[in-house]
């Protein structure tokens, strides 16, 4: 029997907080997902959530992963991963938070735009010679 993209996340009526997380593909394993509640990186309602927390829809949740931050409202209660279109499906981001790291995305951009990129490969007999003549001009070899 095959799961479409409806039947992939699970409606739940009650759901653990590092479930939802994990099924909403915030943290790629359930552990990472439960070591982020038990650090106090996901707050709900000004307070630290716990990995046993259950969840309502509705609810609010500011997730800090790395050196994202989100702000996201629970919209589905799913206990199952799935596609990551369907996961999307079970929070809204808030504007606020999206225009947040679109900030914080184009000044990492820019952070690494003045550092030079290693060539793509080793370079080969012909690029080394190329190499060696430059040196040779500098007065380096």
């Amino acid at each position: 029997m095959s799961r479409g993209a409806a039947g992939a996340a699970e409606v739940a009526a009650a759901v653990r907080a590092d479930v939802w997380l994990w099924a909403a593909r915030f943290f790629k394993t359930r552990a990472l997902a439960k070591q982020a509640l038990a650090s106090a990186k996901i707050v709900s309602g000004g307070v630290a959530c716990k990995p046993a927390r259950t969840l309502r829809v509705g609810e609010m949740l500011h997730i800090a992963r790395g050196d994202e931050r989100f702000e996201i409202e629970v919209l589905v209660l799913g206990n199952t991963r799935g596609p990551a279109a369907v996961a999307q499906t079970l929070y809204r981001e808030t504007e606020a938070s999206l225009a947040a790291r679109a900030v914080q995305r184009e000044q990492r951009r820019l952070q690494h735009a003045g550092t030079p990129q290693p060539p793509p490969a080793r370079p080969g007999k012909r690029d080394r010679r190329r190499i060696h003549a430059f040196k040779q001009i500098l007065g380096e070899d």
